[in-house]
C-alpha cells in the first residue's frame, strides 16, 4: 500500500515518500516504510487531508506503464468491518453502498475515465455495477487501533467469505466510527490502497471522524467525503491494483493523486448524486471526469 495525500489529503508518491516521510503531497503509487510493524505494506494512493499542500502536477506529466496489470473488469467487495457498524446512524453504509451500486453503470461516465489506460488483460471495461458484494463483518469489534497488517488480514478473510480473488478483485474495508486503522486520523492521512497476495484492497477509514479534512460538507453533505476518498482509492486500483506496477506517473502519483480536492462535484447515478473529484486523463493530459 502507498500512503497518499489527496487534493485535500494530499499524497505522497514513492520517491517522494522515501526521501520526506513527514512531507505531505499527493502520490499513488508511493511506498511508505516508517516503522518495522508498516515496513511490509506498500502504502499506494495515499489520499491526505484537505489543504496539506498537494502539489499540482505538470499539465505533461502523463501516466506511465509499469507493465502490471489493469483492472479490465472491476469488482469491488466492500466489508463493514465490527460490530460497531450495527451502531451507525450516520447511515454510512447505505451512502456507500449506494455509490458504489450506481459506478459501471451506463450514465457513469466517470469510472469510464480509466478505460484509456490498458495493460495486462485489456482495458477497464464496465457493463453494469461493479459492486459485487457487501458484508458486515459483525462476528466481533473492529479493532480500535488496527495495524497495517491486521487490515490486509480482513481483507483476506473478507475475499474468502465473497469467493474472490486476482487482480480485479478491489476490496474495500471500512473501519467503524471512533477506531484508528494504521494510526487515522493522526497519521494525516484519510485513506490508502494496496494489495495483499495479488488482491487489492482499501483501507477506509470512517472519515467522518475527521469532518472537512476528510471532505465533510466539501460539495454541500455531510457524507461527502465517503465518496470523495473512497472513490479517489477506487479510481486507483483500477489503473495500478498491484502498485505501483500499473500506470503512474515519474514521480509515483498514481491517476487520482494528481487530481486530489480539485474540481470537487457531484456525479449523477441511478442510485444518487455522489461527490467526486476528477481523475487523471492522458488524453487531456488534465483532470477529467
Amino acid at each position: 500500500m502507498t500512503r497518499r495525500t489527496f487534493g485535500r489529503v494530499a499524497v505522497l508518491g514513492v520517491a517522494t515518500l522515501l526521501a520526506l516521510v513527514a512531507a505531505t503531497g499527493i502520490a499513488s503509487a508511493s511506498t511508505q516504510t516508517s516503522t518495522s510493524a508498516r515496513a511490509t505494506i506498500a502504502r499506494s494512493g495515499v489520499m491526505s487531508f484537505d489543504g496539506t499542500g498537494a502539489v499540482a502536477p505538470a499539465a505533461a506529466a502523463d501516466l506511465v506503464y509499469g507493465g502490471g496489470f489493469i483492472q479490465d473488469h472491476v469488482a469491488v467487495y466492500l466489508v463493514f468491518w465490527g460490530s460497531q457498524w450495527t451502531g451507525d446512524k450516520n447511515g454510512v453504509q447505505s451512502y456507500v453502498t449506494k455509490f458504489f451500486q450506481g459506478l459501471g453503470t451506463p450514465s457513469d461516465a466517470w469510472s469510464r475515465v480509466t478505460s484509456q489506460y490498458t495493460g495486462k488483460g485489456g482495458s477497464p471495461t464496465f457493463t453494469g455495477p461493479v459492486l459485487k458484494g457487501t458484508w458486515v463483518d459483525s462476528g466481533a469489534a473492529a479493532p480500535s487501533r488496527a495495524s497495517a497488517g491486521a487490515i490486509a488480514a480482513e481483507a483476506r478473510k473478507a475475499a474468502t467469505h465473497f469467493g474472490a480473488s486476482g487482480h480485479n478483485a478491489s476490496v474495500i474495508v471500512l473501519s467503524p466510527h471512533g477506531t484508528h486503522p494504521d494510526g487515522f486520523p493522526s497519521g494525516g492521512f484519510c485513506a490508502w490502497h494496496s494489495a495483499t497476495g495479488g488482491l487489492p484492497y482499501t483501507n477506509m477509514p470512517y472519515v467522518l471522524d475527521a469532518g472537512t479534512s476528510c471532505g465533510q460538507n466539501s460539495v454541500g453533505g455531510k457524507l461527502d467525503g465517503f465518496s470523495i476518498v473512497g472513490g479517489h482509492e477506487y479510481l486507483e486500483a483500477v489503473s495500478d491494483p498491484i502498485p505501483p506496477s500499473g500506470w503512474v506517473d515519474r514521480s509515483g502519483a498514481e491517476n487520482a493523486d494528481k487530481c486530489a480536492w480539485k474540481n470537487l462535484h457531484k456525479i449523477s447515478l441511478p442510485t444518487g448524486s455522489f461527490a467526486v473529484q476528477p481523475t487523471w486523463s492522458n488524453k487531456v493530459h488534465g483532470c477529467a471526469g
